[in-house]
C-alpha cells in the first residue's frame, strides 16, 4: 500500500496536457499570477484595515511581505482572528463559522512547523507543552493556555473571482463586527485595468474567460455588500439493584449550592450509531468506553469514510434503540420498515478505516452485512454501509491524545471524536435560548435546543456555564475527569427532528459567548471504586470539584441547608 499523500507519479504524463489547457483557458501563468495576486492584495488591504470600535484590529496577518510585489508574494493570506481585547480566537471556531457561509479555509500549521513557530512565537519548549496538553498534528486543539497552535489560511486560484473575495470579507465583517463597528469609510472599488484574454487563447465556446484582473491601490478599499427520539429504561438485575442503591447512597452526599439547590442529572442520551438520532434513557449501564453501546456503530460511504450530519443531515432522522433483554438494536426511520441488528459480536469481514483527516488513528471495524447496507442506502439515497467497532478494540485501551490528559494516558474510546462523555447544563441552554429568541423570530423549544447539542449527560444546575469551572465531578459511584470544553461546529445548526439547517444557532452561540463557540464539557470516566458495574441514572446528584481543586462549599448558617 502507498503511504497517505503519495504522489500519483503515473499521472506525470498528464502534466503537459494540463499546462496546455491552462494556457488556452487563461493566457498563461503570468496572467494567473497577476489575477490571483490582485485578489490577494485587495483582501489583504481590507483585512488590514478592519478595526473594532475600540480601534483594535480584527485580524493578525502573518506575512514576510507587504503584498506589494507578486514576484515575492503568492496569492495566500495567513492570519488569526482576534477579539476586541486582542486575544486570538481558535482556528477551529473560525473554520466552523466559515463553513456556515460555504467558505472553505485551511487551518493549523500547514505542514510547516518552522514558519508556524516563527510567526506565532512558539518555542521548542512550547511545542513540548502543547504535546503534553494533547495537541497533535491535524487535531482541533487550537489554543493552549490562550496561545494559538496554528492559524487560518485562505488561497486564491485562477478560478477565484472578485466576488469570492467580497464574500469572504463580508463573512469576517458579519461575524466579527456590529453594525456600528462595520461602518468603516471604505472608498468604492475602482476597476483600474481589466486585461481580457486574447481571442486566440479562448476555448470551450469562449465561456471560460479568466475573471477581470483588479489592480487596487492601498487607498481604494471596496464596499463589502451585505450578505425523533425514543425513550427507554434499563433496569439492573434485582439482586444487584439493592447493592447499587446502597453504594450510591453511601457515595453521593448532596453538594449544597447557594440557595440550597443541588445539581442533578436531568437527562441521559446515548447515540448507538454515530451522527444518528439519540436514544433517551432514564437509567443505563456504563462500560469502559462510556455509556454501553454509545457510538459503537457508524455509517460509511462506499470509500469507507465516516458519514456525519455535516455531509448528510438526514442521518438525524434515523432512530436507533437498544433492547438489552433481546440483545438487539432496532433501527427505524419514516417510510422504512424497522430493521434490527444483533448486539452480539459480529463475525463479518473486518475493514480498516481512517477516523481522522490528518495523522489519523485507524480503527478496526466489521461490516454489518448487505441487508443493513441496503436499508441505509435506500433511505439516504446513496451507497453506504453500517459498520461496527471490532470487539478487540473494545477489550483493550488504545492511546489517544486528548485535551487535559497526558499523552501517555490510556483511554478506551468508542467511535467518538474527543472523549467518552459530553455534558451540558440546562441553565446554560436557557441562557442561550434567551439570546437566540432575541435574534430569531421563530419560537424555539428548550427540548429542541437540547437535542441539537447531542450531549450524553444533561444536568440541572442553578448557574449557567458553571460547569466550565469544574475539574472533576462525581455522579453516584462514578468519577469523571473534565478534559476540556466542546468547541461547536455546524451540526448544532441542524434541527434534529427535521434535518433542516439554520446557521443562526451557531451565530447566536458565537455572539452570546463573546464570539466563541464553546458549549458543554468533555468527560472521561475514572476507575470505579466498587466491584459492581457502574450505572448512570436520571435524578442522581452531581458533585463537582472546582479547577482550583477546591470542593464546592456548603451554604453558610443563614442559607438553606441540604438534607442527606
Amino acid at each position: 500500500r502507498f503511504e497517505d499523500g503519495t504522489v500519483s507519479f503515473l499521472d506525470i504524463i498528464a502534466l503537459k496536457h494540463g499546462f496546455d489547457v491552462l494556457e488556452k483557458l487563461t493566457g498563461g501563468m503570468e496572467k494567473i499570477k497577476q489575477h490571483t495576486f490582485a485578489l490577494a492584495h485587495y483582501t489583504y488591504t481590507v483585512l488590514s484595515n478592519l478595526k473594532y470600535a475600540n480601534g483594535a484590529p480584527v485580524v493578525r496577518i502573518y506575512s514576510d511581505t507587504d503584498f506589494s510585489n507578486p514576484d515575492v508574494q503568492g496569492p495566500i493570506i495567513n492570519f488569526n482572528v482576534l477579539d476586541e481585547n486582542g486575544e486570538v480566537l481558535g482556528f477551529s471556531q473560525v473554520d466552523n463559522m466559515a463553513s456556515l457561509h460555504n467558505i472553505h479555509v485551511r487551518t493549523g500549521c500547514f505542514c510547516n512547523t518552522g514558519a508556524c513557530q516563527m510567526h506565532l512565537g512558539i518555542s521548542n519548549e512550547d511545542i513540548q507543552r502543547n504535546l503534553q496538553a494533547g495537541h497533535v498534528c491535524g487535531d482541533n486543539i487550537d489554543l493552549v493556555d490562550g496561545r494559538p497552535t496554528g492559524s487560518v489560511r485562505i488561497s486564491f486560484g485562477y478560478m477565484s473571482s472578485f466576488e469570492d473575495a467580497q464574500t469572504f470579507l463580508n463573512f469576517i465583517i458579519a461575524t466579527r463586527l456590529s453594525k456600528s463597528d462595520a461602518e468603516i469609510p471604505f472608498q468604492p472599488v475602482t476597476k483600474l485595468a481589466t486585461e481580457s484574454v486574447p481571442d486566440e487563447h479562448l476555448s470551450f465556446n469562449n465561456a471560460d474567460k479568466l475573471s477581470p484582473i483588479w489592480q487596487i491601490s492601498d487607498g481604494e478599499l471596496g464596499n463589502i455588500p451585505s450578505e425523533t427520539e425514543t425513550t427507554g429504561s434499563w433496569q439492573p438485575p434485582e439482586p444487584e439493584a439493592e447493592s447499587i442503591r446502597a453504594a450510591v447512597s453511601e457515595t453521593a452526599v448532596p453538594v449544597c449550592r447557594k440557595g440550597g439547590e443541588p445539581i442533578t442529572v436531568a437527562k441521559i442520551y446515548l447515540y448507538p450509531i454515530k451522527s444518528c438520532s439519540a436514544f433517551e434513557v432514564t437509567e443505563w449501564p456504563v462500560g469502559n468506553q462510556g455509556l454501553l453501546y454509545d457510538r459503537n456503530w457508524m455509517v460509511v460511504n462506499q470509500n469507507g469514510v465516516c458519514m456525519t450530519q455535516k455531509q448528510e443531515p438526514r442521518l438525524c432522522l434515523v432512530n436507533p434503540s437498544i433492547d438489552l433483554k433481546q440483545k438487539i438494536m432496532v433501527i427505524q426511520a419514516e417510510g422504512m420498515d424497522p430493521i434490527s441488528v444483533s448486539l452480539e459480536d459480529n463475525t463479518g469481514k473486518e475493514a480498516v478505516i481512517c477516523e481522522s483527516k490528518v495523522c489519523s488513528h485507524r480503527v478496526k471495524t466489521h461490516d454489518c452485512g448487505e441487508r443493513i447496507a441496503g436499508w441505509f442506502s435506500t433511505f439516504l439515497g446513496r451507497p453506504c454501509r453500517l459498520i461496527r467497532q471490532s470487539s478487540d478494540m473494545k477489550s483493550k485501551s488504545h492511546q489517544k491524545n486528548t485535551k487535559g490528559l497526558s499523552p501517555a494516558t490510556n483511554i478506551s474510546l468508542s467511535l467518538v471524536n474527543e472523549a467518552q462523555y459530553l455534558l451540558i447544563n440546562v441553565a446554560s441552554i436557557l441562557q442561550l435560548k434567551e439570546h437566540i429568541s432575541a435574534r430569531w423570530k421563530e419560537p424555539l423549544e428548550i427540548e429542541e435546543l437540547i437535542r441539537r447539542f447531542r450531549a450524553n449527560i444533561v444536568i440541572s444546575a442553578p448557574e449557567s456555564f458553571e460547569e466550565e469551572e469544574w475539574a472533576e465531578i462525581s455522579i453516584g459511584a462514578l468519577q469523571f475527569q473534565v478534559v476540556g470544553p466542546c468547541s461547536r461546529c455546524q451540526i448544532i445548526c441542524i434541527d434534529q427532528q427535521s434535518g433542516e439547517r439554520n446557521k443562526e444557532i451557531l451565530q447566536s452561540l458565537s455572539a452570546a459567548r463573546g464570539r466563541k463557540t464553546n458549549f458543554g464539557i468533555y468527560l472521561m470516566n475514572q476507575p470505579l471504586h466498587s466491584s459492581f458495574s457502574g450505572v448512570l441514572s436520571v435524578g442522581s446528584q452531581v458533585l463537582p470539584v472546582l479547577k482550583e481543586n477546591t470542593e464546592i462549599q456548603p451554604p453558610t448558617s443563614s442559607e438553606e441547608k441540604c438534607s442527606g
